[in-house]
């Protein structure tokens, strides 16, 4: 574990700078929703996009998006507690608490947004949705994810994975017609923005925590202390 998480300090600057900046980008366009009673100036480009996602539509790609859509949600909050315990059993527990805190404040801005947006969800959808379609809770939660787990890898390839899996993400939602283009833009950029400042806000302590970490879990690390003190490990 030691070796798989290896986050690097940045300046402050490049993380509340641009965290600050992709907030913004999502709260424009929804006070455009609002402004416009659900017809805002960019609903052509909506509309358009939607038209066109329309003609890609197939049963293999029916099949992988049926699996997206699992996958972008419930799958994503899931790895993500997953991790969160794995950094608790790794000696990590600050780290942890980041990776928890980071989705759930995704999560919740997403809910709110969308209660206080409540924009409608396009016509078609191929697959059940709740109410309010801006932001996308799918992309969100499959942003704060893979964003997470780029930063505490702390390498280029799993930043281009992470971007890659954010986008197919953001494909699949307008493929099944559950999300406008404009609700998965929103949602990626509420989603990394939250992340990139909580990042800035834990990022001393977990880069030092681990750092400090011997890479053994709880544990192993309690087995070797009753070994060297002439214990039988159970």
């Amino acid at each position: 574990m030691i070796r798989v998480v290896t986050p690097r300090h940045q300046p402050d600057w490049q993380l509340v700078s641009p965290g600050i900046l992709l907030l913004c980008v999502f709260a424009v366009p929804g006070a455009m929703i609002l402004a416009g009673h659900g017809q805002p100036a960019f609903n052509g480009v909506d509309t358009w996009w939607q038209a066109y996602s329309f003609t890609l539509h197939s049963p293999l790609w029916d099949a992988v998006n049926g699996i997206l859509n699992w996958v972008g949600y419930v799958g994503m909050l899931s790895a993500q507690g997953v991790l969160a315990l794995a950094l608790v059993a790794w000696k990590r527990p600050v780290t942890a608490l980041f990776v928890a805190a980071s989705g759930i404040a995704a999560l919740a801005l997403t809910q709110l947004a969308k209660v206080v947006v409540g924009r409608e969800r396009p016509v078609g959808a191929k697959v059940l949705t709740d109410t309010g379609s801006y932001p996308s809770g799918h992309v969100s939660a499959t942003t704060a994810f893979l964003l997470v787990l780029a930063i505490l890898a702390g390498r280029w390839w799993m930043t281009s994975l992470a971007a890659l899996g954010i986008i197919a993400m953001m494909i699949s939602r307008t493929y099944l017609s559950a999300h406008w283009l404009s609700d998965v833009v929103g949602g990626a950029c509420l989603a990394a923005g939250v992340v990139l400042l909580m990042w800035w806000r834990f990022r001393d302590i977990c880069i030092r925590e681990n750092a400090l970490s011997d890479g053994r879990t709880i544990w192993a690390a309690r087995a070797s202390r009753r070994r060297q003190a002439g214990e039988p490990a159970e």
